[in-house]
């Protein structure tokens, strides 16, 4: 049973509390299959993760040969991924995707976990700051969830209401089904990638 002080996923406490006590459903412990093949068929892409959790995708990409940073605005998020990520530690940076400014220009933006882990009331500024990053013909790429429960998170989203957040910026370029899904995500997540106009 676990015992969490902070409520509000916009707290970084929040987030600092569940990696603390090994509570994180979420993470799966490694990479998911279609970032693989996706990252097997790409040219190498500079590429932002916002809200890496424990940052095992960053050291795909960076093995990979990819220019990637790991962003986490929770301390103790950014020491787990530090310790995980072996020689890309100094990759992993603690940063408020809000506030962040690469340090290049990007071409990727991979998403898994980041959107459904805000309240749905912070989504249009999820999506504005998403498209302010990336320049005309960057990538926004990874998993979205969808889901009607109330409690969260996760904080599930219909499909008809991403894409009337996206649609403004982006036009998407990929839809496919997810055969490897983690158990809190199982039957309600797609691999979706979306290009910036």
């Amino acid at each position: 049973m676990h015992d969490f002080a902070s409520r509000d996923p916009r707290n970084p406490g929040f987030w600092d509390e569940r990696f603390a006590q090994g509570f994180m459903p979420w993470d799966r412990g490694g990479v998911p299959d279609q970032l693989r093949a996706f990252v097997a068929a790409s040219a190498p892409l500079t590429t932002l993760i916002p809200g890496c959790g424990t940052g095992y995708e960053l050291a795909a990409l960076c093995a990979a040969g990819w220019d990637a940073t790991a962003i986490d605005f929770a301390p103790v998020a950014v020491a787990n991924a530090r310790a995980a990520v072996g020689p890309w530690a100094g990759r992993v940076i603690e940063a408020d995707f809000f506030n962040y400014a690469p340090a290049r220009p990007l071409d990727l933006i991979y998403e898994r976990a980041f959107l459904c882990a805000m309240p749905r009331a912070m989504w249009p500024q999820v999506a504005a700051r998403w498209a302010a990053l990336l320049p005309p013909g960057g990538l926004l790429a990874g998993y979205f969830f969808f889901d009607d429960a109330v409690k969260g998170p996760p904080f599930g989203i219909d499909r008809a209401t991403l894409d009337s957040l996206l649609a403004p910026f982006f036009d998407c370029i990929a839809d496919a089904a997810v055969t490897d899904s983690i158990p809190v995500f199982q039957g309600k997540e797609r691999w979706l990638a979306w290009r910036r106009r």
